[in-house]
């Protein structure tokens, strides 16, 4: 599969929990940011070509909203569930504003002909 046909969903929101998972490990939270850019990164360049920079620009907005709010969040509610509602909201707006129309298989139908 070309990155191009690679859905941005399970990245962002992968990134998130891997992000926090690396931070914990080791102890050095600068590493888990570094996961976190280096995913929105590749995220942003995948969005801003499939639906433009105001896409982009939103996605990154929700991708760093979740990121930050996890923080207080998991103050109430803990750390994991914190890091998981983030991801899940991450994921769930990549997939509505890029994923569902940018990555679909062709119809089954076109393939047969």
């Amino acid at each position: 599969m070309s990155a191009a046909k690679v859905p941005t969903a399970p990245v962002a929101a992968g990134s998130l929990v891997a992000g926090y998972l690396v931070a914990r490990a080791t102890g050095v939270r600068p590493l888990g940011g570094g996961v976190l850019a280096a995913a929105g990164l590749w995220c942003a360049k995948a969005w801003r070509r499939r639906g433009g920079p105001r896409t982009a620009a939103a996605l990154l907005g929700v991708y760093g909203a979740a990121f930050a709010g996890s923080h207080p969040l998991a103050r109430r509610i803990g750390a994991w569930p914190a890091v998981l509602t983030g991801a899940a909201a991450a994921g769930l707006a990549a997939w509505a504003l890029s994923d569902r129309r940018g990555t679909r298989a062709p119809d089954r139908v076109a393939r047969a002909q």
